[in-house]
């Protein structure tokens, strides 16, 4: 078997294997569909959910949920041994959280439900997307069941993908995805999809399948045994169920509970598909874009004399992250290191900003099909639905187990406070006067600028003049040397370190005499 065969269950089937919620991944998906040209694309998802899904994708770059609660009646039947519910429940991986980090998960009287994201990063909705704008045939084949148990597991940076074919990535997960149970819901889900994917064999030439990459090799181990006899139902559609999923819009300010991809990256792939730009790299070219979005909205409320984001603090500040990115044994970081990175470099003001650059999608603004009351409020793992029902959340294409972590930063004050403090504020309290504390303002920063240029003065050199007049012509030099004709230049090299406090040492009384320009008025 070569190289390009590996992820050929049968001579028919292609299967991709991808981590859900990859940007990464989406691209490649993307790419490969358009390659191969197939005449079939299955999805992972049960038939009833199909309708709606499509829908979705047909409103993106408009991000929706399309959700259903399994507290409320269904079209399956409780005598139906397919959908016993005595599914033995897999264990979730250890995430790692440390005590101080853990949130609160009190389930008690939550409604669950269980969703699909319609988010453009979504390698299953990429293929739906090309499927659907190619006209492809789209078939969902996942098993219906009344209640969906979500895995969890532990997977590499999707970035490796840059460097490596898929068909190495997948290769290499081979030993980290565990045999499920027998008596799993999951070993349900893929012996029915395994099953499904026989029967469309004899439908279609050329089929690509999309799945998790913990599913396939299982999935193409049952394929191989052949099927197991049992009736399929991946032709129904919601239509015929008494509790269809529902799709809801997502209020912009959630998306991040929402979304693979943190918000404004996931805008950056948008963007890029309509300019007709490339994305292959957006996974590391998008979070320096969002440092310098971030940087200009902060400039937009500092004064130029209070930039203390300078060039050089943000060629630390991206030397840091990548560091803590290493230390996390990932390849591309994510927001928490982003934010945790601006606030011990330059501070809370600057991590905020970048905090509130990474929320922004602005395709979420437009929203023709949805009114306010259609739209959702997503947290950690539930979300608020329009009708006031608090749910419990379970994504159907769930990737690696997310580690929600705290981070403290002082928030910017709201208008109210700002309100209040100015009725609060006694002006013959205050020993200050506007324009004088401009005065010493400026004066303070020039003293500064002349201090750091002190400091590099003993750095600079002199040398004669060839191909470059570097920092200018050094005239004494050059005076100097006039006999020879030669010209001289000066290289000043930027100070080593920085000044942090500036001490001024008054001299009083002040002796006239000694300061004969102080002009004195009576």
């Amino acid at each position: 078997m070569g190289a390009n065969d590996f992820l050929n269950i049968t001579d028919r089937i292609s299967v991709l294997p991808v981590i859900h919620g990859s940007g990464d991944f989406a691209v490649e998906v993307r790419d490969r569909i358009l390659k191969l040209e197939p005449d079939c694309v299955a999805i992972p998802l049960p038939p009833s959910f199909q309708d709606e899904v499509e829908a979705g994708v047909d409103g993106l770059p408009f991000v929706s949920i399309v959700s259903v609660n399994e507290d409320e009646p269904s079209y399956l039947r409780d005598d139906e041994a397919l959908f016993d519910e005595t599914w033995e429940q897999e264990k979730r991986p250890e995430d790692g959280l440390d005590a101080e980090d853990e949130l609160p998960t009190d389930e008690t009287n939550l409604s669950s439900y269980n969703y699909v994201p319609i988010d453009p990063c979504q390698p299953v909705i990429s293929a739906l997307r090309v499927a659907m704008g190619e006209g492809i045939p789209r078939v969902f084949i996942d098993l219906e069941v009344e209640r969906f148990q979500q895995d969890f597991h532990t997977l590499p940076d999707p970035y490796a993908l840059k460097k490596v074919p898929m068909e190495a990535f997948a290769a290499s997960l081979l030993t980290a995805a565990p045999k499920p149970s027998a008596s799993s819901q999951r070993a349900a889900r893929i012996r029915w999809m395994a099953d499904a994917l026989l029967e469309l064999e004899a439908r279609y030439k050329r089929i690509v399948f999309v799945c998790s990459a913990m599913d396939w090799p299982w999935i193409r181990l049952d394929c191989r045994e052949g099927p197991s006899g049992e009736e399929k139902l991946f032709e129904v559609h919601s239509g015929a169920s008494l509790n269809p999923p529902r799709r809801y819009g997502v209020s912009e300010d959630t998306l991040a509970f929402l979304l693979g991809e943190f918000p404004y990256l996931t805008y950056l792939y948008e963007k890029k598909r309509e300019e007709f730009m490339g994305d292959s790299n957006l996974s590391i070219d998008g979070v320096k874009e969002l440092l310098l979005e971030a940087r200009a909205s902060w400039l937009k409320e500092h004064r130029p004399a209070q930039n203390w984001v300078t060039p050089q603090r943000l060629q630390i500040f991206l030397q840091y992250v990548r560091n803590l990115t290493l230390q996390r044994r990932r390849l591309t970081p994510d927001l928490f290191t982003l934010v945790l990175a601006a606030k011990q470099i330059a501070g809370d003001a600057f991590a905020l900003a970048i905090l509130e650059v990474a929320r922004e999608y602005p395709y979420q603004r437009e929203a023709p099909e949805f009114d306010e009351d259609d739209f959702v409020q997503v947290g950690v793992d539930r979300a608020v639905f329009p009708d006031g029902d608090v749910g419990a959340l379970k994504s159907r294409l769930g990737g690696s187990a997310v580690v929600w972590k705290r981070v403290s930063l002082k928030p910017k004050p709201t208008p109210f406070e700002k309100r209040d403090w100015a009725q609060r504020w006694n002006p013959f309290g205050m020993c200050s006067w506007p324009p004088e504390d401009d005065a010493i303002e400026s004066f303070h920063t020039h003293v500064r600028e002349q201090a750091k240029a002190l400091l590099g003065e003993d750095l600079a050199r002199t040398e004669k003049f060839t191909t470059s007049i570097k920092d200018g012509l050094d005239i004494r030099e050059t005076l100097r040397n006039w006999h020879t004709g030669d010209l001289y230049v000066k290289e000043t090299p930027p100070a080593r370190g920085n000044l942090e406090v500036v001490v001024f040492l008054f001299d009083t009384p002040a002796d006239p005499g000694k300061y004969s320009w102080r002009t004195m008025s009576v």
